[in-house]
């Protein structure tokens, strides 16, 4: 018999908004969102909100209920507003999702019921996973609270959780009902979670948009002291960017090697490991960046003055730009703590062959199959001495010199 080839083509469209309030009793957006899905009839609604949200914002559940109560004739509550405790922790056991889980099938939720997950990044993981994976497939509305979420995290079509001590190990291809960025969530933000999205900011314009990257040398300073307008504009931009690369880039859930996006982000997910999550996402991207972007121009690729640039933004940023877990056990290849690790765990997690994402300049990214992991120690060591001794290793230094290049890097 002859075999049968089967083509399938699925269409998704999905909306990213921007507003502030969200469920303040005036605001329509949220109401809207589910009316344009539902039709007349009131939708059921699940609410999955990050514990950690609701401290510096203890109103919170009780506003979600009023809001509900407010439009009730397109939004049915089908339980109070379930607080999860959110953060990387959330994302290293089925408990949260479980809990989750439970609570979609207490409450009697379909394929066309709502599930609201309102919170940083660690918790739209976890509510998008549950979704995903109840009923073969939920609508899942994802309600941002951090800058990174806002800028990244959230406009994606991935839901990830961290198993056998790797980062985002489980996790689905789902791309949400729509993603609604609250900006009244950012004031009361820390210092670290207020930058954390400059970091993925920084990272999509390096690879893709110089004149982004301009906008945030020049704007770096209002940044760091919570210009929220300028902050507006960045998240805008970032997410814009990201959503292009998914919309245009022939590959949205990921079946080749390539995952330019992910620049910088070996290191960070081995960095995010090796300190148990004390350094945080945005923190291991903005080292990761730095190392990758150093490596860039010790092999040649990278021309001094767009390194020391690169690297200058992330510092204007509040970031370090150096861990001491990077030179841990760099002379013990083998140990699963050596950060060399993160190479064999980043091709793992994509498929195929090893395929890093590297910088020739300011906004233009290039591909590589191959890291010289000597050139990577002497990456580490430049950041070290560039964090601990400025006066002998910074790019200042080192400005229209080439430190070192391998001969087999410049065939690069």
């Amino acid at each position: 018999m002859q075999s049968i080839h089967q083509e399938i083509q699925v269409r998704f469209r999905y909306a990213v908004h921007f507003t502030t309030d969200l469920f303040g009793p005036g605001n329509p957006l949220l109401r809207d969102v589910v009316r344009n899905g539902s039709g007349d009839l009131p939708a059921k609604v699940l609410f999955a909100v990050d514990g950690g949200l609701v401290r510096p914002h203890p109103a919170l559940p009780g506003s979600i209920e009023r809001y509900c109560e407010e439009h009730r004739a397109a939004l049915q509550l089908a339980r109070p507003p379930l607080v999860i405790e959110g953060g990387e922790g959330a994302k290293n056991s089925l408990q949260a999702v479980a809990a989750l889980r439970q609570a979609i099938h207490d409450a009697g939720l379909c394929r066309h019921s709502y599930v609201v997950a309102v919170g940083g990044g660690a918790m739209l993981d976890v509510a998008g996973y549950a979704a995903a994976t109840s009923h073969r497939g939920m609508r899942l509305i994802r309600v941002p609270t951090t800058s990174l979420a806002q800028a990244d995290a959230a406009v994606g079509v991935k839901n990830s959780l961290n198993a056998f001590g790797k980062k985002n190990f489980l996790g689905t291809f789902a791309p949400p009902f729509a993603v609604l960025n609250d900006f009244l969530f950012l004031t009361t933000l820390s210092d670290r979670d207020w930058r954390g999205g400059v970091a993925e900011a920084i990272k999509v314009a390096l690879i893709r948009d110089a004149a982004f990257f301009e906008f945030l040398e020049q704007h770096v300073a209002r940044i760091a002291s919570r210009d929220m307008a300028v902050m507006q504009q960045v998240i805008y931009r970032c997410a814009a960017l990201h959503l292009r690369h998914i919309a245009t880039s022939g590959d949205p859930f990921e079946f080749g090697a390539s995952r330019p996006l992910d620049f910088g982000h070996w290191a960070a997910h081995k960095l995010e490991q090796r300190t148990n999550h004390a350094l945080r996402h945005g923190e291991a991207v903005a080292i990761g960046i730095a190392l990758d972007s150093t490596y860039s121009h010790l092999i040649g690729l990278l021309p001094a003055v767009d390194w020391q640039r690169a690297l200058d933004a992330l510092s204007a940023a509040g970031f370090s730009l150096y861990a001491p877990e990077l030179s841990q056990f760099l002379d013990q290849r083998d140990d699963p703590r050596c950060l060399l690790q993160g190479l064999n765990e980043f091709r793992e997690h994509l498929g195929g062959p090893l395929t890093v994402m590297l910088l020739r300049r300011i906004g233009q990214g290039v591909e590589v199959n191959e890291i010289d992991e000597e050139v990577v120690r002497k990456s580490i060591g430049v950041l070290e001495r560039r964090e601990t001794a400025p006066e002998t290793g910074g790019p200042r230094e080192w400005k229209g010199e080439r430190p070192w290049i391998p001969a087999r890097a410049r065939a690069l």
